[in-house]
């Protein structure tokens, strides 16, 4: 039986977070068919939910839809994510009713990226121009019932917003706690710009949002801060910690300088140590992923969102270091797809 996300969290019992992962849609058949394969063993480790995310302009709608019905087929709660960016309201439509058919109560409702090769992002006649509008658009269209809506936080402040330190710019104490070093310079995110955040963040919740997923962050202190940000500005749905764990170290120097993520000394020289050697760099990744994520519960983070980017290896290695990982469970899993891993093999050769 489908549920809200909301209604979850708050059946949860426990000392342990529960845990989420999150999926994107491959490119390619191979892709998708090597995706489908391993919920199983995601299901395995009973996720409260998996999120999928959904190509810029609707470019993923369907096989976003497809594999949340997947998911759900193998009986797992999908979160469904819906971006605005270039889709005019006819495809929205389309995507809400086809999760309503499907019975998937849970949308994360985001503006989105730009499309491959658009530097700027542009809203079609038509179609909503923020996360707030989706957010609105949806309460109005099937009331507050019918799905649980997430919304994206930003604990840096929005990438958008994350601007370059001018020479002698003096910085506040909180300023400083978010600044993000990068090749060129110095940036951050201004006081000012993160109480305009702030407050557009209580106006999705005011409009209808359940709970808020957070952008990656590797400063637990940076988190912090963000929680008492919520609290002043009278935020008070579940926060979910947003976990990018470090999967190689090429990917995570790209990914953290696009996204102008605040990156501490001490990871950064930690990495570096082991950058040429790709399974010390995995097990940098599990080591640093656990550390982060009981320092997370020690705030009282009550639940653990994994960005897995469609890889399980240091995500398993994470929950296994904290005590979250099911043995037993796994291994039925792994047994279970062997009699059907033989099929599939013997149907290639015959």
């Amino acid at each position: 039986m489908a549920a809200r996300i909301d209604e979850l969290m708050a059946a949860h019992s426990g000392d342990a977070p529960w845990v989420a992962f999150e999926y994107y849609p491959p490119r390619t058949e191979d892709g998708v068919n090597n995706l489908k394969k391993k919920m199983p063993r995601f299901k395995a480790q009973k996720p409260l939910y998996i999120d999928m995310t959904f190509g810029a302009g609707g470019s993923t709608s369907d096989l976003t839809l497809d594999l949340c019905k997947e998911a759900k087929a193998a009986g797992l709660e999908p979160n469904m994510h819906l971006t605005c960016t270039n889709m005019p309201q006819e495809k929205i439509y389309e995507a809400l009713e086809g999760a309503k058919a499907a019975g998937i109560r849970n949308i994360v409702a985001l503006r989105g990226d730009p499309p491959l090769g658009q530097e700027r992002w542009e809203a079609v006649e038509g179609g909503f121009t923020c996360a707030l509008d989706l957010t609105k658009h949806i309460v109005k269209t099937y009331g507050k019932d019918q799905f649980c809506i997430s919304t994206a936080g930003y604990p840096e402040g929005h990438p958008g917003a994350i601007k370059k330190v001018a020479e002698g710019q003096e910085l506040s104490d909180k300023e400083k706690r978010r600044v993000v070093s990068l090749e060129d310079g110095d940036y951050v995110c201004s006081d000012a710009d993160f109480a305009k955040e702030m407050e557009y963040l209580k106006a999705k919740v005011d409009a209808g949002a359940s709970l808020i997923i957070t952008q990656m962050f590797f400063d637990v202190d940076v988190f912090a801060d963000f929680l008492e940000a919520c609290k002043e500005y009278g935020i008070t749905v579940p926060v979910i910690p947003g976990l990018m764990l470090v999967q190689n170290a090429g990917g995570f120097g790209r990914m953290t300088a696009f996204c102008k993520t605040r990156v501490p000394t001490s990871i950064r020289e930690g990495l570096e140590a082991v950058k040429e050697d790709d399974a010390a760099v995995k097990q940098f990744g599990i080591d640093l992923g656990a550390k982060m994520c009981e320092q997370l519960m020690a705030l009282g983070c009550k639940g653990l969102h994994f960005y897995t980017l469609n890889l399980e290896k240091v995500t398993f290695g994470v929950m296994r270091k904290l005590g979250l990982f099911d043995e037993d469970a796994a291994a039925a899993a792994a047994a279970a797809a062997e009699p059907a891993a033989a099929a599939s093999a013997g149907a290639a050769s015959a």
